[in-house]
């Protein structure tokens, strides 16, 4: 196996087929194609499946996502530690995040970091399912994860960052007096929820219900960046994240709800795994007076 097969691979799955792989590496699409089959003979399984000019990863291929990028990420300190000649810190910090949890303090985390180390880059990951954050730290894809807690995962040490605290939306032109909207007394509107089976969506499931409320339903969406859209549309109203909701009052109705819904959120890491960039960023964590939660 050779690097090169290995970066080729990555780039495939990354832009989700060779023409975007190959655009981003400056390389020719046989190029990729004949490295990509060629590491397929080696390890003697298929690692995409082609259907039709598309690709989708195989059950094997899946399996080595993880460990090509913590290869890559391993060439990649050692090519940087020997470029800079003043020993300073190189390499790369990959995270991955809850999308609403992308904001707020890791940004500010990443920017004190990159202030202290600037010979190292930051790579910033889509974390869609918060109960795969063990998974994806054990194999290789991140060495670190920002989810809401907690996280049932004991091999993870996990740091506190702060809370999360989710707003009533409603769509424009809704009459509501100003203040705080009590969950018990919702207005008579239908609501846009995501599914139950997401930790956030169950927390505020039971958070309505426990006041009391059976609000109507509107509308059920996977997708959570969906909801503020369907909102504006006049759909119905929902629960956002504060800072996306707060973002939103210039056009829709915006209010705070009591009791407030709110949920912790951290950085989890698995400390027998990180890098020396990875231990480097826990010490600034740590350093910026962020706490251990277990």
């Amino acid at each position: 196996m050779e690097l090169r097969q290995v970066e080729y691979f990555l780039a495939v799955v990354e832009h989700e087929g060779i023409n975007g792989a190959a655009a981003s590496l400056g390389v020719a699409q046989p190029t990729i194609s004949q490295a990509l089959r060629g590491l397929e003979r080696e390890l003697g399984v298929q690692l995409f499946h082609r259907i039709g000019r598309g690709m989708v990863l195989s059950a094997a291929g899946r399996s080595m996502v993880g460990p090509s990028r913590q290869i890559l990420r391993d060439v990649t300190a050692v090519e940087d530690l020997l470029a800079t000649s003043d020993g300073a810190l190189a390499g790369r910090l990959d995270v991955m995040a809850f999308p609403a949890l992308a904001i707020g303090p890791l940004v500010d985390l990443v920017t004190e970091f990159r202030r202290a180390h600037p010979n190292v880059t930051v790579r910033l990951g889509e974390l869609k399912d918060e109960a795969q954050a063990g998974s994806l730290i054990e194999d290789g894809h991140c060495e670190f994860v920002v989810a809401h807690l907690p996280l049932d995962d004991a091999r993870l040490d996990v740091v506190e960052l702060g809370e999360q605290e989710y707003w009533l939306v409603y769509p424009p032109g809704t009459d509501l007096p100003e203040g705080p909207v009590p969950l018990a007394a919702l207005p008579d509107i239908p609501m846009v929820f995501v599914p139950r089976g997401h930790s956030v969506a169950n927390e505020i499931e039971e958070s309505i219900r426990h006041a009391g409320a059976r609000p109507t339903l509107a509308a059920l969406s996977d997708h959570r960046e969906a909801r503020l859209p369907l909102v504006l549309a006049g759909i119905g109203g929902t629960l956002l994240e504060r800072s996306i909701a707060e973002a939103a009052r210039d056009r829709a109705v915006v209010r705070r709800a009591e009791p407030t819904i709110a949920r912790t959120f951290g950085i989890a890491f698995d400390p027998d795994m990180l890098s020396p960039v990875g231990h480097a960023f826990v010490e600034l964590v740590r350093a910026e007076g962020y706490s251990a939660s277990r």
